[in-house]
């Protein structure tokens, strides 16, 4: 039976980190007076809708109603128990547990592997760049990457390396080092021959460590210095390494894109680096595979701007397209920067140099809009009256997408300045586009207002609702207040089930001898909806304090509530009495009826 993690240990590690550091870690926050906002994990929206409070140290969605403390924030984004998710704040608060966690041992030999894993790739990417900074047989590889424009400084930053040429070097001395040669083969550096024995992956490339999250060497990409194919080769899938997941350079730039409040977009690790050298440090780039949902979500926790960069070339632009609509589609704010004649990132800074490529391509990056109107223009030919209409008809299409009308307005009059229409004309066929767009959104799709306003995510609810909600705000503040709303209510209950069980648990959690501390009550109640509820009633605006002639009104509201029930169900029964000829029993009840409104 698994050990109690102690609840002063379950403190110590809730005190000693932030809830908005952490949860920054998958949600892009931004402060708004005491609070942080941000767009909720747990459910699509466009509008950030999140909030956390580092002061109560604890989280709530006013859109989907998620909500709790570090520990269930965890739990729930990460699909793992409470005490799994207390290991691994634990381990990141720097305390030791002294409880085994449930899982641990079933995960301990994957563990273990991956550990494996992760140092024989630490180990080659050191030995790499020793090879191509250090020794001879690297000197052409050197020579080729600094005539390329690398410079030794990048080398070291972006750790670069070079592997032999022959065939079994990296085999033989993984295995001099104690590797096991079928995990160095699972973990993509090694390939089995027919005849058992090993030979390496890469031979004779450059090679390009890939970096996770964390900043720990996953894989390697190797470049071919002449004419071999394939001209880049790829570390294979491995359980280290998801090339879907992974963006090069990520651990890197988070840093910059967090400072800048924007990433960089890239098609290759070359662009990148040639970037950084440039400037231009919030650079990233995918490994060999189109955008995916699983990037995207990686980005947003941290950029609230995504500047695309891809090649100019018509495959470039392409690409850049089905990025740049993916991002926006997320709900990112999407710019787009063209690299001209045909040139790619790296082409231009040896061209044009690191300044030109920060203010003129970065710096000056175009909307997504503006974007388009250039992409819609590719192979067509405006000089052509059915083409010429054709691309109108596509960016207006695309105009009546925009939210804002003052967006729509600009990019109508250019449209009508460069073809000599009429302004109102382009306007009242937008305007169909628009409406027609309207009625296909389905209606549940209806966005929160900004993080701005918060006071807007308030829901009304019934009187006496509210009554029990503001109550038990106070309880949550006061064991005091908690005790004197029992005395008053004499036994009786809340009109919500929710509401009372949150009650019953508080009494409960101070009679332990508890201080009041709604994240450390969170952990103490038993149901999630339970947790989520908590978290929305302490995000209510209350004073700190709350007098008895309050506390009475309220109560007051509950039992009115209860009363007017009472009053209604007694109508019911004294049309019965009706319906039955029992007149005598119709009139008791509505002696009843006329009491109970004179107590109202």
């Amino acid at each position: 039976m698994t050990r109690k993690i102690p609840e002063e240990t379950i403190q110590q590690i809730k005190q000693s980190l932030d809830i908005a550091e952490v949860i920054g870690d998958y949600v892009q926050l931004k402060k708004q007076g005491r609070n942080y906002f941000g767009l909720c994990p747990f459910h699509g929206e466009k509008s950030p809708s999140f909030s956390v409070s580092p002061e109560k140290q604890i989280y709530h969605c006013f859109g989907c109603g998620a909500g709790g403390n570090i520990f269930s924030f965890i739990t729930e984004i990460e699909n793992i128990s409470f005490q799994e998710a207390v290991g691994r704040l634990a381990e990141r608060a720097g305390i030791q547990l002294d409880v085994p966690i449930p899982g641990e041992s079933a995960n301990r030999t994957a563990s273990r592997e991956e550990d494996r894993m992760l140092e024989a790739h630490e180990l080659l990417t050191k030995f790499y760049h020793h090879l191509l900074v250090n020794t001879k047989e690297g000197q052409e590889a050197l020579d080729y990457l600094l005539g390329r424009g690398f410079s030794k400084e990048d080398l070291e930053t972006f750790q670069i390396g070079w592997s032999l040429p022959n065939w079994d070097f990296t085999a033989k001395f993984l295995q001099k080092r104690g590797f096991d040669p079928e995990e160095m083969e699972k973990a993509g550096l090694i390939i089995q021959r027919e005849d058992q024995s090993y030979f390496d992956r890469f031979r004779g490339r450059v090679l390009f460590p890939l970096h996770d999250e964390k900043g720990k060497v996953v894989a390697f990409s190797g470049r071919a210095l002449g004419e071999e194919k394939p001209k880049y080769l790829n570390s294979p899938e491995t359980p280290i390494f998801n090339k879907s997941r992974l963006l090069y350079n990520f651990h890197r730039a988070r840093q910059a894109i967090r400072k800048h409040r924007r990433a960089v977009l890239f098609e290759g690790f070359a662009d990148v680096i040639a970037a950084a050298s440039a400037g231009v440090e919030e650079g990233i780039a995918t490994m060999g595979t189109s955008l995916t949902d699983a990037h995207i979500h990686q980005i947003k926790r941290i950029a609230e701007q995504v500047t695309v960069c891809y090649d100019g070339d018509s495959a470039g632009i392409q690409a850049a397209f089905r990025a740049s609509e993916m991002l926006s589609e997320s709900g990112c704010d999407v710019k787009v920067a063209l690299i001209p004649d045909r040139m790619d990132p790296d082409d231009y800074i040896k061209k044009h140099g690191a300044e030109k490529f920060r203010d003129h391509i970065i710096g000056s990056a175009m909307t997504l809009m503006a974007f388009k109107m250039v992409y819609y223009k590719q192979g067509k030919n405006l000089q052509d009256e059915g083409q010429k209409l054709a691309y109108i008809e596509e960016v207006l299409t695309e105009i009546a997408r925009l939210k804002k009308a003052v967006e729509r307005d600009f990019y109508l009059r250019q449209v009508a300045e460069q073809f000599s229409l009429s302004l109102d004309a382009l306007k009242q066929q937008e305007k169909q586009l628009f409406m027609k767009q309207r009625k296909r959104r389905p209606s549940g799709e209806q966005t929160f207002q900004p993080a701005a306003a918060p006071r807007t995510y308030q829901r009304l609810y019934p009187a006496y609702q509210t009554a029990e909600r503001r109550l038990l705000a106070y309880m949550l503040k006061n064991a005091d207040t908690a005790y004197k709303v029992k005395e008053l209510m004499g036994g009786e209950a809340f009109n919500l089930d929710e509401h009372q069980a949150i009650f019953t648990y508080l009494l409960g959690y101070y009679e332990e001898g508890n201080a009041p501390d709604a994240s450390a009550f969170i952990s103490f109640l038993p149901d999630a909806n339970l947790r989520r509820l908590v978290s929305d009633i302490e995000m209510m605006t209350v004073g700190e304090y709350v007098n008895d002639e309050e506390v009475h009104d309220y109560i007051k509201e509950v039992f009115k509530h209860r009363k007017v029930l009472e009053i209604k169900s007694m109508k019911q029964q004294q049309i019965a009495a009706e319906k039955a000829n029992d007149y005598k029993e119709a009139a008791q009840i509505a002696l009843k009826i006329v009491k109970l409104t004179k107590e109202l």
